[in-house]
């Protein structure tokens, strides 16, 4: 044995690793346990359930029945309502996150200095975004009241017209939907457009006046590429809560337990499907597949963007 031999833990006296570890990491460990243990038992096991369930036929009466993939092929093959509730959501997703990013990057745009002015109606256009849910969803569902104390109607007759079923019209659910989402998603992505806006150093756009850029080539070449970040996260976060709609179309349209996506369909949605076949039909092993196919959707969605920034990057590059 050489006398350069290192000692053991146990001959020197010194805490083996482990125990080391265990001493420096574990009040955080001991700490974080709770929240650890609320986020298995209120996310995790309810994921892995809902998981099962969407493999049985489950009706919350008897119990579950397996019946493998069948859900899923039912519904992606077979299921006619399914396939319109996916057209309606697309349609509402392209242009309602859209025209939500074209207006809040016009707006933030035109408000983006910080006079007294600009912050004044930058508040203003933000409102709507922090507005309680269902009372802004009510006071859309008194405009469009078919009734002649309706404001559209009361605009309508104004200019000579005749009241018009807004909410009964098949043709006019989506531009509604649309609409209510643009009102109040563009103030919240103006502030953020904003925030990426003035983070923008001004040396950039001086150059570039002295260099005769105009404005919209300032705009094309300095803004909108610095601000990709930024519009990456507000395309991302839109689309999915876009998506996940719900409130508006069951305040507006539900008239009784078995009547939940407007006048022959025409807003129905996925999350409205999923909650009639879920909580109306009680079939919960197929509402369990609707769920995740939503995810499965927003996940792909979600993916695709990621990638098609990445490459603009590399593009750039």
């Amino acid at each position: 044995m050489t006398a350069k031999q290192t000692d053991s833990p146990e001959r020197t006296g010194a805490p083996p690793r482990n125990r080391h570890r265990l001493q420096r990491y574990g009040p955080a460990y001991a700490m974080l346990l709770p929240f650890a243990l609320l986020f298995a038992v209120f996310l995790i096991y309810p994921l892995i359930r809902s998981m099962y369930y969407s493999l049985t036929d489950f009706n919350a009466i008897k119990p579950p029945e397996f019946v493998g993939f069948d859900n899923f092929t039912e519904l992606l093959l077979h299921d006619d309502r399914f396939h319109k509730a996916i057209w309606n959501t697309c349609k509402y997703v392209v242009f309602s996150v859209v025209l939500t990013i074209a207006l809040g990057m016009v707006l933030a745009v035109a408000f983006k200095s910080t006079s007294l002015r600009d912050r004044l109606l930058r508040t203003i256009f933000f409102l709507p975004s922090v507005s309680a849910g269902v009372g802004v969803i009510l006071v859309w569902k008194w405009i469009f009241m078919v009734d002649s104390w309706g404001l559209a109607n009361t605009v309508v007759r104004f200019f000579g017209g005749d009241n018009r079923a807004w909410l009964a019209e098949p043709s006019m659910t989506i531009p509604i939907l649309v609409t209510m989402a643009v009102w109040g998603g563009a103030g919240y992505a103006m502030v953020l457009f904003v925030a990426g806006i003035n983070a923008i150093p001004d040396e950039l756009y001086e150059q570039a006046s002295i260099d005769g850029a105009s404005k919209r080539r300032q705009f094309w070449h300095i803004t909108l590429p610095l601000l990709r970040p930024v519009l990456v996260f507000v395309f991302i976060t839109s689309t999915i809560g876009a998506f996940q709609i719900f409130e508006p179309i069951y305040l507006l349209w539900r008239r009784s337990a078995s009547i939940v996506g407007g006048p022959l369909d025409s807003a129905l949605t996925i999350v409205p499907y999923l909650y009639d076949m879920g909580f109306n039909r009680f079939q919960l092993g197929y509402a369990s597949a609707i769920a995740w196919i939503l995810f499965a959707i927003i996940f792909v969605v979600t993916l695709v963007q990621l990638r098609v920034t990445k490459t603009f990057k590399e593009f750039d590059r």
